[in-house]
């Protein structure tokens, strides 16, 4: 059965997976202009990734005798937060190659009715991917 994915909002961690994200292969994915695409969501991500450099920051500041304050804190806080956030644009993903192509919401059904027509044909022979499991 061919797979044609169009993420129309937000597509994150195992719900990627789930709902026939890139590792499992689809034909084609599309995704509107307002849709999100990454790991995890900006709030999770954004706080892991901020442990971590809070971790980093607390050790170079015990290390030249400084205390970190809490705006310093806050500012990263915010600067990660900001810098994952831009991450989910589709237009990230789509330069990376995590998508075929944005497209408008207007244009949807016809995009499907084109990719139906193509997958219509025989698939070129290729390595069936498992998911997060591939050789």
């Amino acid at each position: 059965v061919p797979k044609i994915t169009v993420v129309v909002g937000g597509s994150f961690g195992a719900g990627n997976y789930a709902l026939c994200g890139k590792a499992y292969d689809p034909r084609f994915i599309f995704a509107w202009p307002n849709a999100q695409y990454a790991v995890m969501g900006a709030a999770q991500a954004s706080s892991v990734i901020f442990n971590i450099n809070k971790r980093t920051a607390e050790a170079r500041a015990a290390a030249s005798g400084e205390a970190l304050d809490s705006d310093a804190l806050d500012v990263l806080r915010k600067e990660v937060h900001e810098g994952y956030t831009r991450k989910t644009d589709i237009r990230y993903g789509a330069a990376r190659g995590w998508v075929d192509g944005i497209i408008a919401p207007h244009e949807t059904r016809e995009t499907l009715i084109t990719c139906l027509g193509l997958v219509a044909r025989e698939r070129p022979v290729s390595h069936f991917k498992t998911g997060v499991i591939q050789t």
